[in-house]
C-alpha cells in the first residue's frame, strides 16, 4: 500500500488509537476541528483527557528511522498554539474533572508496495506540551 501523504497519516492515526485502546482509553472523538484548528485524538481514562497530535513518517529501517528526522520535531511552536486553543474550546463545550494532557505520538511505518505498512515504532510522548 504506497499511500498518500493523507493515507499514511490516517493510517497513523488508526494505530495510535489502537495503541491507547490497548493501554485502558477511549477515544472520545477523532479529528476534531474548531475553525482551522485540529486535534487529531481525544482520548480518556478514569483519571486523564488525553489531547493526542499524530505524527507518522514513513522509514526504511528499524536502524534509520526518517529521513526527515523525529516526528515530533513537526510539532512546532505555531501547531502547539493551535492544537492548545482547540482543546480549550473542547473543554469549555465538555467540562470535566479528569486531568487534561497534551500528548504526541510518533509513528515510523516501513512502505512495501501493495501492502499493508508495517509499524517499525511508536513512541508516546506524554504531557508533550509542558515547559520543559
Amino acid at each position: 500500500m504506497k499511500g498518500t501523504t493523507t493515507q499514511i497519516g490516517r493510517y497513523g492515526e488508526d494505530l495510535a488509537a489502537a495503541h491507547l485502546i490497548r493501554n485502558g482509553f477511549t477515544v472520545v472523538r477523532r479529528n476534531f476541528r474548531v475553525a482551522r484548528n485540529e486535534i487529531d485524538i481525544i482520548a480518556e481514562n478514569d483519571g486523564y483527557l488525553l489531547f493526542v497530535e499524530v505524527k507518522t513518517r514513513s522509514a526504511p529501517d528499524e536502524r534509520t528511522p526518517s529521513r526527515y528526522g523525529r516526528p515530533s520535531r513537526a510539532v512546532t511552536y505555531d501547531k502547539r498554539d493551535r492544537t492548545l486553543y482547540a482543546a480549550r474550546a473542547y473543554l469549555r463545550d465538555h467540562p470535566t474533572k479528569k486531568i487534561p494532557r497534551m500528548d504526541v505520538m510518533e509513528l515510523y511505518l516501513q512502505q512495501e508496495d501493495n501492502a499493508v505498512p508495517r509499524l517499525l515504532k511508536l513512541n508516546w510522548i506524554q504531557n508533550a506540551y509542558r515547559k520543559q
